[in-house]
């Protein structure tokens, strides 16, 4: 069984031990020490990375880059070093690396506080608890209104402002059945408890910092429905300040290129939003326009086929213009449309006049097989992309397809 330091003191950043054993784990070599500060995942908490230093029979410095919780309470450490450069019996010098652990420290810790502010206002429980890089989420019974939401964190933070002790209790399964937890744990045996002053009363085998002024401020994020209740994000002192720098860059930008104060920033982006709808559907309108005098001088150059007449470019446009052409030709009695786009891979559209026979969509099938791409459609009107030709050989095959 591994001595695990982290449950006494989560400061502690240096230690000394003893390896136990050294395994191949996974094609990685795997470290059991009689000791250790390094966290493994646990609990919704990430594992810790830092270095383990050997002295003798000669130095070595390796990283640590995974923990694990070994059978029998063993801690197992996953480290870049080659298997006979650690033996049983070697002492090693174990550093974390603290910005990792301190950042886990403030979001965990700021989660007891969250998860305990939600319950003592709203009796909502905490259902779970995830710590990601860059953002932590708790999922909550029911969804929260915005209002308490904001209710919340305000009860967050003024906790954490009130800098309370938090500090580790034992405490024997019956004994804990008869304190104030939070939430009933299902362990047997000894538990350990966080204790943030008069606040909140958890088992938890994470790491936390001393005193809630530790974590900084709590800030909540996104939300979303989530299983019945909702899912929230949020983010505890670095992570807090990252963000707002985040959101502060990308604010100033944007009040910077749309000449207004942070206040107006919503109204100028909904004035936009609906010039940019009036643009749309003036541009929209003009094209169809155009497409209908490009129309005609493509149906002037029509040939003449047994059963109607077709209509066979290459031409430079996007799907959508290829589209609205090849309707324009089509909505006048007798035409097939036979159009490409002049990019690689190619773009095609395929379409018939309601008193033409031409089964469109069999056509675009025919050059997906043959071109590759998707395409798909009506017998009316299909079209594809994606197809891997020159245009030309597109269009050849297509007039062939066309005549059958």
């Amino acid at each position: 069984m591994t001595e695990r330091l982290y449950y006494t003191d989560a400061h502690l950043r240096e230690f000394d031990a003893s390896i136990l054993r050294v395994q191949i784990r996974n094609g990685s070599t795997s470290v059991v020490l009689d000791r250790t500060a390094f966290y493994p995942t646990s609990g919704g908490q990430p594992f810790d990375t830092g270095v383990l230093e050997t002295a003798m029979p000669r130095h070595g410095r390796f990283s640590v880059t995974d923990v694990l919780d070994g059978d029998e309470g063993e801690v197992v450490h996953l480290v870049d070093a080659p298997a006979d450069a650690l033996m049983p019996g070697q002492r090693v010098h174990g550093s974390i690396d603290w910005a990792r652990r301190f950042d886990h420290m403030q979001q965990h810790t700021g989660q007891h506080v969250l998860s305990a502010a939600i319950d003592r206002l709203f009796g909502v429980r905490t259902v779970s608890f995830h710590l990601g890089v860059d953002a932590s989420t708790i999922d909550v019974a029911r969804e929260l209104t915005h209002g308490e939401l904001v209710s919340a964190e305000n009860e967050s933070n003024t906790v954490v402002w009130q800098d309370r002790p938090v500090s580790v209790r034992y405490a024997s399964a019956e004994e804990a059945s008869r304190l104030p937890l939070r939430k009933e744990s299902g362990r047997e045996g000894t538990l350990r408890l966080i204790d943030v002053e008069q606040f909140d009363l958890s088992a938890c085998g994470g790491t936390h910092v001393a005193s809630t002024g530790g974590i900084g401020i709590i800030a909540i994020g996104s939300t979303e429905r989530f299983k019945g209740g909702q899912r929230l994000e949020f983010f505890c002192g670095s992570r807090a300040l990252a963000k707002f720098r985040s959101m502060r860059d990308a604010l100033a930008g944007s009040v910077r290129l749309l000449s207004v104060i942070p206040q107006e920033l919503p109204g100028a982006i909904e004035k936009l939003q609906s010039e940019s709808r009036d643009r749309q559907r003036t541009l929209t309108s003009l094209q169809q326009e155009l497409a209908r005098y490009r129309a005609d001088d493509l149906a002037a150059s029509a040939e003449q086929l047994p059963n109607g007449r077709l209509v066979a470019r290459v031409l430079h446009a996007d799907a959508n213009g290829l589209k609205s052409l090849a309707s324009a030709i089509v909505a006048n009695p007798g035409y097939i449309a036979i159009l490409v786009s002049d990019t690689r891979p190619a773009l095609a559209v395929v379409a018939r006049s309601a008193d033409v026979t031409v089964d469109a969509q069999r056509v675009i099938a025919e050059l997906a097989a043959r071109f590759g791409g998707r395409g798909g459609g009506k017998p009316d009107l299909a079209q594809a992309g994606s197809l891997h030709a020159d245009s030309s050989d597109v269009l050849s095959h297509a007039r062939r397809a066309v005549l059958g």
